[in-house]
C-alpha cells in the first residue's frame, strides 16, 4: 500500500479508537489491530501515541476551520453566511465519525500541543468571521474579534448540546434556530455602507 494511503488508513483506525476510548485508554496495539497492521508498521508512520493523536487532531481541526471559511465565502449575504457557518458546526458534531470529540471533548487538553490545536479552531474560525464583521461594519478589530469569538462559541456549544440531548429537534431545524438567534444579534450592527 502506498505510504499516503497507509497513513490515511492508520488515521481512520486511530479516530475510531480515540473517539470510542479517549486518549488515555486507547492503546497503540488496538489501533494497529483495527488497521490490520503490525505495531512496527504503525510506528513507522507515527513514533508514538501522542504523535498519532496530534496528526489526527490537526486533520480534525483543519476540517472544521476549512468548512467554516468555505461557508463564509459562499455568499455575500450576511444572513446566509451566519446560517451557513452555523450549519457547519452542526454538521461537524453530527458526523458519524465523531471527530468533533477530539477537538471539543479531548481528555488531553492539559497537554500544551493539544491545547494549542484545540484553541486554533476557535482562533482561526473567529479570525475569519472577525474579518467579515470588521469589513462590513468598520468596528475596531478588537470589537469585531470579540463578536466573532462569541458567535463561534454559540455555534460550538449549542451544536454539542443539541447532540448530547438527542432531542426531537431535527439537525437542520436546530442549526436554523441558532442561526436566527445569532443573526438577530449580529444583524444589529449596521453595515458601514448603510451610513454613507
Amino acid at each position: 500500500m502506498p505510504r499516503t494511503a497507509r497513513r490515511a488508513q492508520l488515521l481512520e483506525s486511530a479516530l475510531e479508537i480515540f473517539v470510542a476510548q479517549g486518549y488515555h485508554a486507547a492503546a497503540m496495539d488496538d489501533i494497529a489491530e483495527r488497521a490490520g497492521v503490525s505495531k512496527p508498521v504503525l510506528y513507522q508512520h507515527f513514533p508514538g501515541k501522542l504523535d498519532l493523536y496530534l496528526a489526527l487532531l490537526d486533520q480534525s481541526c483543519d476540517t472544521i476551520i476549512d468548512a467554516s471559511k468555505r461557508a463564509l465565502a459562499s455568499t455575500d449575504d450576511n444572513k446566509l453566511r451566519v446560517a451557513a457557518t452555523m450549519q457547519v458546526f452542526y454538521d461537524y458534531v453530527a458526523s458519524a465519525q465523531g471527530a468533533f470529540r477530539l477537538v471539543f471533548e479531548s481528555d488531553l487538553t492539559n497537554e500544551q500541543a493539544v491545547r494549542e490545536r484545540v484553541d486554533r479552531v476557535t482562533r482561526e474560525c473567529a479570525d475569519a468571521i472577525a474579518g467579515v464583521i470588521h469589513e462590513d461594519t468598520n468596528l475596531p478589530d478588537e470589537q469585531s474579534r470579540l463578536l466573532a469569538v462569541s458567535l463561534v462559541g454559540m455555534a460550538q456549544v449549542s451544536a454539542r448540546f443539541w447532540l448530547q440531548e438527542h432531542g426531537s429537534i431535527d439537525q437542520d431545524a436546530a442549526a436554523s434556530l441558532i442561526a436566527v438567534l445569532a443573526w438577530r444579534g449580529i444583524g444589529g450592527y449596521p453595515r458601514a455602507d448603510e451610513h454613507r
